[in-house]
């Protein structure tokens, strides 16, 4: 029969932890091990979602003008369907809160609005444009990115 004390064969809290310490603070220090864990794969996965801008060809930059179809400025990025000749784009724009601020106010760009693009086409999908400036009828050029 094992006694217990020096010869005990039972974990004790040092077989664990380098040091001793409360068993609160031991459940407090795992739960936020897990929190801090789960919140890094949350943000990786929002990230891995978001699209690269390596999908557009940097080296074939276009100009498109023609009118506006429709818009919309959700998030993350705003986008224009614009007739331009005769094919119909869709132009990613930056994010809305990026283009008020930069003068592209919500409501700015509506059906029938002339505007002139230029930007990059997307490598496989060629209705796709990533806008870098866009102007809107004798406006100024806003700068998107």
């Amino acid at each position: 029969m094992i006694e217990s004390g020096a010869h005990s064969r039972e974990p004790s809290a040092s077989t664990h932890w380098p040091i001793s310490l409360p068993l609160q603070l031991r459940v407090s220090m795992r739960r936020f091990a897990v929190g801090a864990g789960v919140c890094s794969m949350l943000f990786a996965g929002s990230v891995l979602a978001h699209h690269g801008w390596n999908e557009y060809d940097a080296n074939k930059p276009l100009t498109l003008s023609g009118a506006v179809i429709d818009s919309g400025y959700d998030n993350p990025h705003g986008f224009v369907r614009m007739k331009a000749g005769d094919r119909t784009w869709r132009v990613i724009l930056a994010p809305p809160s990026r283009m008020e601020a930069r003068g592209l106010p919500r409501g700015t760009l509506k059906p029938g609005v002339a505007i002139s693009v230029v930007g990059y086409p997307h490598r496989t999908d060629a209705q796709e444009l990533r806008a870098e400036r866009i102007t809107v009828e004798s406006g100024s050029a806003v700068e998107l990115r």
